[in-house]
């Protein structure tokens, strides 16, 4: 055999051999994934009462409409496919509404706050996509009006979740390169307490939270976690040279770019929930773009 022929033998031969060990780590990352989908989590939770007044209601319409729930829920609450890459990725919220295909039927004050908090379904199953991580550390308050506002919701028809993820992805899942809700939480923090609403930096730290799912916990940005493998990275909302925030110089900027979902340049910004963000009022805003500019540097991620 010439060397040659040699030489294309053992890169045929190798290049197999890597064939054959990627679908072998595929396969494998698959199998862990089906066992990671049904392991169960064990979070210890305290109830919280149902809020049933006028005021409550519309503190939770205003919390679901602002932060993010209609972009997975819709707002009738009947599920909407949010996710649909056209190359196999697909993914839906589920029907929160009392109407036929709801969820949400016969949850306890406890099973609202293993879903909502800890992203644990009520038979203990870890939820793929729920971002629990940005409701986490609601008050109990918040989060009492936010159920409140839900269960009263007029019943609308729909179904369960939708999650086709490819298997390049499911593995990735397998291996633990991509964390579901409840792998993203640390279940032991105590809620949030209350602090007034207004423009300070109190208010705007507890307004970012619902920023954590995307930009980290330090909001300096980086790979959206569980996001398809297409996704710009976050942005770094820390204010040092060159991140996001250098953008806008005062608030009235940063509201601009909430209600138009667009960079002082005119150019459209990607991924963001607009829909929902859109929606927040100017305290929240203003408070948001005080807390951002009062944070230490960081780089990117």
């Amino acid at each position: 055999m010439r060397p040659a022929q040699l030489w294309f033998k053992r890169i045929a031969i190798a290049l197999a051999v890597l064939v054959a060990l990627a679908a072998a780590a595929i396969f494998a990352g698959d199998q862990m994934a089906k066992r990671k989908m049904q392991r169960r989590v064990d979070v210890q939770v305290q109830p919280v009462a149902y809020g049933e007044d006028a005021a409550a209601v519309e503190r939770g319409r205003y919390l679901y409409t602002s932060r993010g729930c209609v972009e997975c829920h819709g707002a009738q609450g009947n599920g909407r496919m949010f996710l649909d890459d056209g190359k196999g990725m697909r993914v839906a919220g589920p029907n929160i509404s009392p109407g036929p295909g709801s969820v949400v039927k016969g949850y306890t004050p406890v099973d609202w706050v293993r879903t909502i908090r800890h992203g644990v379904d009520p038979q203990g199953r870890p939820l793929m996509i729920m971002p629990s991580e940005d409701y986490n550390r609601l008050t109990d308050e918040d989060f009492a009006a936010l159920v409140a506002y839900i269960r009263q919701l007029a019943p609308a028809s729909g179904s369960g979740p939708v999650l086709d993820l490819p298997l390049p992805v499911r593995a990735m899942y397998g291996f633990g390169l991509i964390q579901d809700a409840a792998g993203r939480i640390d279940h032991a923090l105590a809620p949030e307490k209350p602090v007034p609403a207004g423009v300070s930096v109190q208010h705007g730290a507890y307004v970012a939270n619902m920023c954590l799912g995307c930009h980290g916990d330090k909001l300096a940005g980086g790979k959206i976690a569980g996001g398809p493998p297409d996704w710009p990275a976050a942005a770094n909302l820390t204010p040092g040279q060159g991140t996001a925030m250098t953008r806008y110089p005062d608030a009235d900027a940063f509201a601009k770019m909430f209600k138009s979902g667009k960079r002082p340049d005119g150019q459209a910004i990607q991924v963001m929930p607009f829909g929902s963000l859109s929606e927040m009022n100017d305290t929240d805003v203003r408070a948001l773009y005080l807390y951002l500019k009062s944070l230490a540097p960081l780089p990117q991620g």
